[in-house]
């Protein structure tokens, strides 16, 4: 089965069933005055406290997948230093942009009707430039609304995912659309039972509608789940709201929100699959 086929379905023995972090997310989760994209220096993180609450015991760990599991950052910021360059911008900052664009996805996901996530990029992606005063021509909007399909996993996560799925089923749950998805899912590199996507349920995280959407399609409810996601703001504050256990895949060392806990902290997804596989 290709990855493409993986998008809301299922494999195995299941039964046949339909199926940011950005800096809204770093004033979400209260971040010092002084936070800027590129990062205040990383906190020390410590270790998790062994052992994550396990019971009742998961039958899905359910992922985010942009910065979570895939290099959404670094590949995002790529794309707007190389448009910076050919407009020879060398005032504007990339991470200024990509806040921006951030800022407009955040209104835009959260209109109705629902809008697919490519015109979101190239929507969001066009006004970002432009409240910088550059004109992106639309071969340059279309790249980088485009770039998902080309984000590699983060060094950690096929290791990590190999080993969780010998005890478990997975699944990604993402603010994306099916076809921007699947070549991700495929550099992913390790198979996947399903792919819950925003154009599936006709919503975007953080609104229950996506989360229910997936429980039904995979016939589990929220507490047969653990899920794993990056996303102060689009994964943490839904987690908090339905109740479902969640850890937090803090790889920006941020501040957490206190007033959306209780979650996991750790470092990267191999942390988190030493969490969910104790020895």
């Amino acid at each position: 089965m290709s990855s493409g086929d993986l998008i809301g379905k299922q494999t195995g023995g299941w039964p046949a069933k339909k199926r940011s972090f950005d800096l809204n997310e770093a004033n979400a989760t209260k971040a010092p005055d002084n936070y800027s994209f590129e990062g205040a220096p990383p906190r020390s993180i410590p270790a998790p406290e062994l052992p994550f609450d396990l019971h009742p015991v998961p039958k899905v760990i359910t992922f985010d997948c942009y910065g979570t599991l895939v290099q959404w950052y670094e590949v995002l910021l790529h794309e707007i230093e190389s448009t910076l360059s050919a407009h020879h911008r060398t005032d504007a900052n990339a991470g200024q942009i990509l806040e921006s664009f951030s800022s407009e996805a955040k209104r835009m996901t959260a209109e109705k009707p629902h809008r697919l996530y490519k015109d979101i990029l190239r929507s969001g992606f066009d006004t970002a430039f432009r409240q910088q005063g550059i004109e992106p021509g639309a071969d340059e909007v279309e790249r980088i609304a485009n770039s998902p399909m080309t984000m590699g996993p983060h060094p950690d996560v096929p290791d990590a995912l190999r080993r969780l799925r010998e005890r478990y089923k997975l699944a990604i749950f993402t603010n994306s659309d099916d076809d921007l998805i699947s070549p991700t899912v495929k550099h992913i590199g390790v198979p996947l039972d399903y792919v819950i996507t925003a154009e599936q349920a006709r919503a975007y995280k953080p609104s229950r509608d996506l989360f229910e959407h997936a429980y039904r399609a995979m016939g589990v409810t929220a507490d047969e789940t653990i899920h794993v996601a990056m996303g102060m703001y689009w994964d943490m504050k839904a987690r908090h709201e339905l109740g479902f256990r969640g850890i937090w895949v803090n790889r920006r060392g941020e501040n957490g929100n206190p007033e959306w806990l209780p979650y996991a902290e750790v470092e990267d997804v191999g942390q988190a699959a030493n969490l969910l596989l104790p020895s």
